[in-house]
């Protein structure tokens, strides 16, 4: 059974950091790019970062930029998302997701394009 599932949410206070896991089951994601989505109360749901089966190509959404790292370890099938000086506004769930195959090298941050969801994992950013 393919099955991504998200860990490393909580509770943090503005400033504090996070560090976000996509681990995957039943497949291997060395041919898959991957993508974090979150989704704020009442929110659509938006792309945040993607990176590419390789590693080679990283992409973040303008809010994020020089504050989340997207990174991958292949021999542990696992990608993940280090936030740094988080804000309120980053509070929400947040999804990891499988790049459609026939995207394979590429890295863009369109849900549409995506086939696999993880469960989401809950960031909170409060005082």
């Amino acid at each position: 059974q393919l099955q991504l599932v998200e860990s490393g949410g909580g509770l943090v206070q503005p400033g504090g950091s996070l560090s976000l896991s996509c681990a995957a089951s039943g497949f291997t994601l060395d041919y898959y790019g991957i993508g974090w989505f979150r989704q704020a109360p009442g929110k659509e749901r938006e792309g945040v970062s993607c990176i590419s089966s390789s590693g080679g190509n990283t992409k973040y959404v303008d809010s994020v930029k020089g504050r989340f790292t997207i990174s991958r370890d292949n021999a542990k099938n696992t990608v993940y998302l280090q936030m740094n000086s988080l804000k309120f506004e980053d509070t929400a769930v947040y999804y990891c997701a499988t790049l459609k195959r026939s995207l394979f090298g590429q890295c863009v941050l369109s849900d549409r394009l995506y086939d696999y969801w993880g469960q989401g994992t809950q960031v909170t950013v409060s005082s």
